[in-house]
């Protein structure tokens, strides 16, 4: 089967750590996720991943919030006539195992995050996914037919992922999401998304994003290297570019979201709809 020429394109839309204190646009409660998955989504976004916080804008895995934040997300993108895929995340705020799957049961998304490995984020904490809670996600992803995005953030998450297909049943052909430059993890750098890209399976998907100071860079390269995607948004970098005087100025998940866009058909590539990411992915349970 000929590789498509569409590019995915997914926002992520605030993560579990970026702060309104930094980037004022950031959504932290369900009403301003839903809105900004409408604004995302018309930008050209055919994914979005989805954190919640809770009250005070902390991270969180509340089951109540991510009802929300999902009820909320179809019926405003009914409303608008839109279409995309949500992805939920299964880390972000609980270490419990049943804390980071009961959504996945009653919401049944068609995507959410499959994070490989355990690192040392940041050389501050443990970024802890135990490999009783990989086991426990592959069989929940089993059961309610939802795609992993399997995320790498260091070499060995391909390994990894390598296991819980041969060991756990984990279907195939898999989507990988290569988180580049998080401080403990792998340098965000051409020659290791090179890397990374060779290690992958025959008929695997991949998309890239890079943390910080690499945001732009990686989004370049995944485009000279024929990504199958790529990732933007508040989580992942908040600096956009620089005013006049040459001060760094924030963005805003739709500004993001338009600059991919923009990228992308210089470099020829054509901008995949939701359904058309659907296809590229495999997924065939539409959710919204």
């Amino acid at each position: 089967m000929a590789k498509s020429n569409k590019l995915i394109i997914s926002c992520c839309l605030s993560g579990a750590a970026t702060k309104k204190e930094l980037a004022p646009t950031v959504p932290y409660h369900p009403d301003e996720i839903a809105a900004e998955v409408v604004r995302v989504a018309k930008a050209g976004a055919a994914i979005v991943h989805i954190h919640v916080r809770d009250d005070q804008g902390v991270k969180s895995m509340s089951l109540d919030k991510f009802t929300q934040a999902v009820e909320l997300t179809r019926a405003a993108c009914k409303k608008e006539n839109l279409d995309v895929v949500i992805n939920l995340t299964t880390s972000g705020g609980s270490y419990i195992d049943e804390e980071r799957l009961q959504h996945l049961e009653k919401l049944r998304p068609e995507m959410c995050s499959f994070d490989a490995g355990t690192l040392n984020w940041s050389n501050t904490f443990v970024f802890e996914n135990h490999p009783r809670f990989l086991e426990k996600l592959c069989k929940t992803v089993l059961e309610y037919d939802v795609k992993p995005e399997i995320e790498v953030f260091d070499t060995g998450f391909m390994g990894n992922t390598a296991f819980y297909i041969k060991k756990h049943g984990l279907k195939t052909p898999t989507h990988y999401q290569f988180i580049m430059d998080v401080p403990g993890g792998i340098d965000g750098t051409v020659k290791n998304l090179a890397f990374l890209v060779d290690m992958l399976p025959a008929g695997s998907t991949w998309s890239v994003s890079g943390i910080g100071k690499s945001h732009l860079p990686m989004l370049l390269a995944a485009l000279a290297m024929g990504a199958d995607g790529v990732r933007v948004g508040l989580e992942d970098n908040i600096m956009f570019g620089v005013d006049k005087n040459g001060k760094k100025t924030v963005g805003t998940n739709e500004q993001f979201v338009t600059r991919a866009v923009e990228l992308a058909k210089l470099a020829g590539r054509e901008i995949a709809t939701a359904q058309e990411a659907r296809e590229i992915l495999g997924i065939t349970r539409k959710c919204l």
